[in-house]
């Protein structure tokens, strides 16, 4: 259904009217298995977004407080949490760019690609190594409000239960 949005634009009717339609085509077309289908290419990218915020937030913080910036406070939390929120961007950028193009492909009689890797190694062959990047502006404004509201509220938490953040 996230993909049929380009058909919309496009003047094309949607393949799905609802979730309850696309589970029903889908299951009929593709089995019970054809909902799991592209749980490859998602995964990829949820690891890659966890493994920027998870390994960059708390470096961050810590070099900020260390090389005295500031203290552990909001404003450490904030600097901590755009710096989370580029390295989850930079990281997740060139799996969503794959995960997109696999999605918006369409048939597999008509597919360009055969898998993740078919479409990683042609797109950089086609379109350069920067093609991985594309939309990553739009990819950090959507990541960076979410990297700065989770950060901020696991700070308050922190604080609140007594936990030292070192």
């Amino acid at each position: 259904m996230q993909a049929d949005s380009r058909l919309l634009t496009q003047g094309i009717r949607p393949r799905y009217t609802g979730i309850l339609d696309a589970f029903t085509k889908i299951t009929r077309a593709e089995g019970l298995l054809g909902l799991w289908k592209g749980v490859g290419p998602n995964a990829q990218r949820a690891f890659l977004v966890n493994m920027g915020e998870l390994t960059c937030y708390d470096q961050a913080k810590h070099f900020i407080i260390r090389k005295q910036i500031c203290d552990d406070n909001l404003y450490a939390h904030t600097l901590a949490s755009v710096a989370s929120g580029l390295s989850a961007t930079t990281l997740s950028c060139p799996a969503d760019v794959i995960k997109t193009r696999m999605m918006n492909q369409g048939l597999e009689a008509k597919a360009l690609y055969r898998n993740s890797y078919d479409c990683l190694v042609k797109t950089v062959k086609h379109e350069g190594l920067t093609a991985l990047w594309k939309g990553f502006l739009p990819t950090w404004a959507r990541l960076g409000p979410w990297q700065f509201v989770f950060w901020v509220s696991y700070e308050k938490l922190r604080q609140a239960s007594g936990i030292s953040s070192f």
